[in-house]
């Protein structure tokens, strides 16, 4: 398996100071400060970053997972919000938001799949420390 890289580079004090962010690939590359994470200026930040790889990767994993159960997915489409508390400098709650479009599943069944895609996601495997929900929506 590939090794994937990205980097980061931060300028002066914590609350001050200024970084970029960016993705070996070059699709993506941007700015962030103290302001755009822990306040609501525009701008990306770590946990951002981390929430659309997570997304990803869960969708990912819930499709293969759909897959080797019989079922073809027409879409799987996740939303993660991650929760940083600022007090404890922790990243605490990641919820994974999903609405999957299969034909011919029941509930239950998508269900307990979903659960089985949470915990076979690499990226929810990496993020172990962290409480981590999945809210499945069959549309």
């Amino acid at each position: 398996m590939p090794t994937k890289k990205a980097e980061a580079t931060w300028k002066g004090d914590l609350k001050s100071g200024n970084g970029t962010m960016k993705l070996e690939s070059g699709s993506y590359e941007g700015e962030f400060s103290f302001a755009t994470r822990f306040g609501d200026k525009a701008g990306t930040n770590p946990e951002e970053l981390i929430g659309a790889a997570h997304a990803g990767c869960f969708s990912m994993a819930f499709s293969n997972e759909l897959d080797k159960a019989g079922f073809t997915p027409n879409s799987v489409k996740t939303r993660a919000e991650v929760t940083l508390n600022g007090d404890k400098a922790a990243i605490t709650t990641i919820k994974l938001i999903t609405k999957g479009d299969v034909p011919e599943i029941g509930n239950k069944k998508f269900q307990e799949i979903a659960q089985a895609a949470k915990k076979g996601c690499p990226v929810s495997k990496a993020l172990t420390g962290v409480d981590i929900e999945v809210d499945a929506t069959l549309v």
